[in-house]
């Protein structure tokens, strides 16, 4: 029997003025959410997602205002209502979980008054009573040691534990539906893993409802029961999960999913990327908004607005030809090596038991009181034309061997040899020049482009640096640089900010090859992208890399993009190596606890199995670096921990002839074979 919906979307447009002139963000869609109901909004960026949400919850930006359609969550319709009236809803009924948590706590007070203001505005409470509420509803989302948090502030926080403050404010005052906003974009797999699983608990204990935007469909898989998919502030279709993944009607969603890389495929596949980006809202737009990018577009698309078509109960879609669910999967032409090919390859980089610490001081004088123990003995080894995958939770250490390998960061002790040459040994001028084969790309390509430089500039620059080639030659090398990274060479002349996310980090990547490097570490260079730009990505660095055989370190905490991206795979934790293995190796029969744990948390975009075989992965917290575990460092988050761990370091040992480990508690066995040989230091 259905019931009556809580929330109802009827035909709403939303308008933001600009000087061009109006540009409606959100353009007709209409959807409803019943109590208890869990309903998913996904699309790329500039889709209209987010301007719904705050839409709902009166929040738009000055500049915007709904001119059209009804909100009405039961009989009240919120767009009608002036600001003091949306006030009684706004936190009390309806709540916000936005993307960043950060930005959206005040660093200046503590987590308990942030966290029981609601309850004090929309409940007459004092301040002794909404520090219980805020301790209550911190219980509630399963953060450690309430009672300590309250007094904290959020800077003394990790991302994990400011995401779980902030879902604890928008539950306060027990709201009926909560709107969050791309919740787990930045969280570690292990981490999100833990912030879905609180939201689907508190569907099941309080009976809210919940709407979740989000642009990862493996979160939309496994943990909504309808969606709705929006392209250029449009619906394109809306179905229940399991009717929308298993037999998807419109293009742009088959796209969508095509996109994703995937964990459950037999052979590593070509990731289908969405030709293109979105229209221009401001430009007047005529017939399907999807058609300039669609395959199975027709001139009538070009001319035709298409209405809405409903085949089955509850599945409607807005297409012209409709399709009849995914694509099938090819294999690509471009798979990874296999572990024989990786043999005959040449090591180009031997990392051998790098250490690095940052000290910890405190007082007038600064004195040394401790140090974060960021890297502890790591070895590793890239080969030519390779990509080897760094994975692991934030504040692992990835980022800080990254680092130190291209020469930004100098090590405490340890080895780098690069091509024969051991760089940790170089100063000055020689430094400087071996420096040139070994590039980096940034995690977030706006922040680390001058905003003040037109791009042809910022691309130029390292050669200018490494005084190579003349004007004229220099020129001609942007050309050829921003032509095989997908750019227009004649947009040089443009600065950043006029570029799209996807097509800056395509300027970053040019501006990393510029010198031709033999290596580039690439850290998390695809984290803040949608999936359609994410693919784009993703297919131009192998692309590059079958063209130019330049070999990669892939930073990321994205198993699935690190699996189709690598040969080999290293699995940090807390500055130690615990797995280290071909990728298939480490992907399929993992070893450590650990390295299972980050697999079980990787979303599944299968509806059946991802609810289905739905596990408990990594819980807790991570321990501090600067007072890392004794022994084994995982043990105090490992379900398989005893005695030993805590008194004993692991070493690494081998479970393959590529393959090894760091594990007294192993998931399988060790082998012995003359062809097994241990490869790494002693880690934990």
């Amino acid at each position: 029997m259905r019931v009556s919906p809580l929330l109802t979307i009827e035909d709403l447009r939303v308008q933001f003025a600009m000087r061009q002139g109006a540009v409606t963000a959100v353009d007709g869609p209409s959807f409803s959410v019943e109590p208890g109901e869990c309903l998913g909004i996904v699309g790329e960026s500039g889709c209209g997602k987010t301007t719904t949400g705050m839409a709902i919850m009166g929040l738009l930006a000055g500049n915007g205002r709904v001119v059209g359609g009804r909100i009405l969550y039961n009989d009240t319709d919120l767009a009608s209502l002036s600001e003091n009236e949306m006030r009684h809803f706004r936190g009390n009924e309806i709540a916000l979980i936005p993307q960043d948590p950060l930005t959206s706590l005040n660093p200046t007070t503590r987590i308990g008054r942030q966290v029981g203001e609601g309850f004090r505005i929309h409940r007459g409470a004092s301040h002794e009573d909404a520090e219980k509420r805020a301790i209550e509803v911190l219980e509630m989302v399963e953060m450690p040691r309430p009672k300590e948090r309250v007094r904290q502030y959020p800077f003394e926080l990790s991302g994990g534990l400011r995401q779980r403050v902030i879902i604890a404010m928008g539950l306060v005052c027990e709201p009926k539906l909560l709107i969050a906003d791309e919740p787990t974009t930045a969280l570690d797999v292990t981490i999100q893993a833990q912030i879905l699983d609180i939201f689907d608990h508190l569907r099941e204990s309080l009976g809210m409802a919940v709407v979740l935007i989000t642009h990862d469909m493996g979160v939309i898989a496994g943990r909504t029961d309808r969606v709705v998919v929006m392209y250029a502030g449009k619906k394109a279709e809306e179905a229940p999960t399991s009717e929308l993944f298993s037999s998807m009607r419109h293009p742009y969603t088959r796209a969508l999913l095509a996109s994703v890389p995937r964990l459950d495929s037999a052979t590593k596949v070509e990731l289908r990327h969405i030709p293109g980006l979105p229209p221009d809202l401001s430009d007047q737009l005529v017939g399907c908004r999807f058609a300039p990018r669609c395959t199975e577009a027709t001139d009538r698309c070009r001319s035709e607005d298409p209405g809405f078509t409903e085949d089955v109960a509850g599945h409607v879609f807005a297409c012209f030809n409709p399709i009849n669910g995914p694509a099938a999967l090819e294999p690509a032409s471009d798979a990874a090596t296999t572990p024989e090919e990786r043999t005959e390859r040449v090591p180009l980089l031997t990392v051998a038991r790098l250490v690095k610490e940052f000290p910890i001081r405190k007082g007038l004088i600064k004195r040394k009181v401790g140090a974060i123990h960021a890297v502890s003995g790591i070895s590793l080894e890239v080969r030519e034309g390779e990509t080897f995958g760094l994975v692991g939770e934030s504040g692992c250490g990835k980022t800080t061997i990254g680092r130190m390998i291209v020469g930004i960061e100098p090590s405490n002790s340890g080895s780098i040899v690069f091509a024969g040459q051991d760089v940790t040994r170089l100063s000055g001028s020689k430094a400087r020049r071996a420096r040139r084969d070994r590039q980096m790309m940034f995690q977030d390509p706006y922040s680390s482009l001058n905003p003040r430089m037109r791009v042809r500039e910022i691309i130029r620059e390292p050669l200018q640096v490494q005084h190579t080639g003349t004007k004229a030659e220099t020129n001609k090398r942007v050309d050829e640089l921003m032509a095989s990274v997908g750019l227009d060479p004649r947009s040089g002349e443009r600065h950043p900010h006029e570029f799209s996310g996807g097509q800056r980090q395509r300027i970053g990547l040019a501006r990393a090859l510029a010198l031709n490097p033999k290596l580039i570490v690439a850290d998390e260079p695809v984290s803040a992208l949608d999936v359609s730009i994410q693919a784009q990505i993703l297919n131009l660095m192998k692309k590059l890399q079958r063209d130019s055989g330049v070999s990669y370190i892939m930073v990321s905490h994205d198993l699935a993009v690190v699996y189709y991206m690598a040969d080999v795979i290293g699995v940090m934790y807390l500055g130690k190596l615990v797995e280290v293995g071909d990728a298939e190796s480490v992907f399929r029969t993992p070893v450590h606890p650990y390295t299972q744990g980050l697999l079980d948390a990787v979303p599944d975009p299968n509806p059946d199995s991802a609810r289905k075989d739905r596990k408990v992965a990594v819980r807790g917290e991570l321990p501090s670096a600067a007072d890392p575990p004794s022994g084994c460092r995982f043990r105090t988050r490992c379900p398989r921990a005893q005695e030993i761990c805590a008194t004993e370091e692991p070493a690494l040992i081998a479970y393959g002839e590529r393959h090894d480990a760091a594990c007294h508690f192993p998931l399988r066995p060790p082998v012995a074979s003359p062809g097994a040989t241990v490869t790494g230091e002693a880690t934990g």
